[in-house]
């Protein structure tokens, strides 16, 4: 990318962007880091692709979290970028959804090989920019292929109705065509994974998509979108049938207020998701809404607690409690109240002797993904003590470089108290005690969002009440697991202010078509419905 063949205001661009690099040295030149030019990437990488790699926007540099070094640079795009990836991707439209679906699914089988070759170096730059430990970066690109698996098998069984007619002669049917295009609005803490649920489904449904990542995770958006334009050219298929448009909020306004997406799947915040959920409406456009959880773990007296301890450690540690799924409510009966917080308080204290550099294979506990998220844990903190809330555990922001905080523990607040009731981003769980199950079931649904729960119990009886309509009303509803860590077979998503949406598996491919319902005449009359004579 040559900075100096353009506008004069790239070229200013371009001058505090070579005094960064005086000041600072890119971590993609530290050989510790060779993965990344192995994933193609650069010291100046471009963000924006649509069968040809192009920007035009600002430059930007992303960092790493665990010790505030800077990677690489990205030029993002602009408006102008946007429209012409949006353009492209309708004209690559015409093409893609004339492809039988199996014969799509093949491609999406072939993007699935192709991230098996670079599972262990993407898995590290998602690490490395985002700052969740090897395994979970790993395990994150592990999920796209498993979708795309998934994705294949679907490709050949996705399928209307028949019904039967009162008329005739007649013959109803139910046919599902692809909606056209697209947009995929992803958030930081699942730069990977989110983006191929939502993409490989479009995919064999006969769509195109066009992406936005978050701001702070580009480099994973361009290395990801680099391994999806090879098998693209591999197959001779236009590369703009996977867009990428790395930008800030602007680009994502652009394709929220865009008539020509007819589909936008939104992650991010309860409070962002409301408002594009309200502007994709008002064009009649179609929205999937992945938003907020403040999930709970209940725990009955007759639970494993040995397993509740593994659980909950990984429930509220786990990616530093940055995921929608984590548990930030721990609802325990005053039977086992005491126990079960002293086995907490150990197992926490064992996690925090195991922070430090996420692509350290040791590491079990890495830093917030921004100095953002780290204010928002200090506040989160200084309300919940204002509240008469207790530290048992934590409440600290290290001394380190990095964005790194101690998991925390807090107890002594009601099930209703304000700062509990609010979705806190971060690493801090709140310990609460209950008498009877109706009211722990009762605390559990108490919250505005509804996106994961579950509960800890070997009593049958508690199980179906637990899972019925009386239970729980999330749109994730466990026994003696975590509330993280779904599988892609099934619908992912919640009710309430979590949106309503549904990802990944199950009939969740719905969403990305649209439905007619058919009615075929084979006979020589005409009869109408309902019996009705307009003669």
């Amino acid at each position: 990318m040559n900075y100096l063949k353009s506008s004069p205001l790239k070229h200013l661009k371009f001058l505090k962007y070579v005094s960064l690099r005086k000041s600072s040295s890119f971590l993609i030149n530290d050989s510790k880091y060779s993965f990344l030019k192995e994933l193609g990437l650069n010291e100046e990488n471009v963000g924006v692709y649509d069968g040809q790699w192009n920007a035009n926007g600002n430059i930007t540099t992303s960092f790493c979290p665990a010790n505030g070094l800077p990677i690489a640079s990205v030029c993002n795009g602009n408006a102008e970028d946007y429209d012409r990836c949006v353009s492209n991707a309708l004209e690559a439209w015409k093409i893609w959804s004339d492809i039988p679906a199996p014969k799509r699914g093949e491609v999406v089988r072939q993007i699935g090989s192709a991230f098996r070759q670079k599972l262990e170096p993407l898995g590290k730059l998602v690490s490395l920019e985002m700052g969740k430990i090897l395994g979970e970066g790993i395990g994150e690109v592990q999920e796209y292929i498993d979708i795309c698996d998934y994705a294949v098998g679907l490709s050949r069984m996705f399928n209307g109705s028949i019904f039967p007619s009162e008329r005739p002669n007649h013959i109803m049917l139910e046919q599902w065509n692809p909606l056209g295009l697209v947009g995929i609005i992803s958030a930081f803490n699942f730069p990977v994974a989110v983006y191929g649920w939502n993409s490989a489904i479009s995919m064999i449904c006969g769509n195109v998509v066009i992406w936005k990542g978050a701001p702070t995770t580009s480099l994973t958006s361009i290395a990801t979108t680099k391994i999806l334009a090879s098998v693209l050219e591999k197959n001779n298929i236009p590369g703009a049938v996977l867009s990428l448009c790395t930008g800030d909020v602007d680009i994502g306004v652009s394709m929220v207020n865009d008539q020509r997406v007819n589909l936008v799947s939104f992650t991010g915040s309860s409070s962002v998701g409301q408002k594009v959920g309200v502007e994709v409406q008002k064009r009649f456009g179609r929205v999937l809404l992945e938003l907020g959880g403040n999930n709970a773990i209940i725990v009955t007296p007759d639970a494993n607690l040995e397993m509740v301890s593994q659980s909950v450690v990984f429930a509220c540690c786990g990616t530093a409690g940055q995921r929608c799924t984590t548990t930030r409510r721990l609802i325990l009966h005053k039977s086992i109240y005491n126990t079960v917080l002293v086995n907490l308080v150990k197992a926490y204290s064992n996690v925090l002797k195991r922070l430090g550099d996420p692509l350290d294979i040791t590491t079990l506990y890495g830093p917030m993904h921004s100095s953002t998220a780290v204010e928002n844990f200090k506040q989160t903190i200084s309300d919940a003590i204002e509240a008469g809330g207790q530290i048992e555990f934590g409440g600290k922001v290290l001394d380190r470089a990095g964005y790194f905080v101690e998991p925390t523990i807090i107890s002594g607040l009601k099930y209703d108290s304000p700062v509990v009731r609010r979705e806190t981003f971060a690493p801090i769980v709140y310990v609460l005690k209950y008498d009877t199950l109706e009211e722990a079931i009762a605390w559990n649904n108490s919250v505005d969002q509804g996106l994961s729960s579950s509960i800890f119990t070997n009593d049958i009886g508690t199980v179906f009440k637990w899972t019925g309509h009386k239970g729980s009303d999330c749109g994730i509803v466990n026994v003696n697991i975590p509330t993280n860590g779904a599988e892609i077979g099934g619908a992912f998503g919640g009710e309430k202010h979590t949106g309503g949406g549904r990802e990944s598996g199950s009939d969740s491919w719905k969403q990305y078509m649209r439905r007619s319902t058919i009615t075929i005449n084979h006979g020589s009359g005409l009869t109408l419905a309902q019996g009705i004579k307009f003669e």
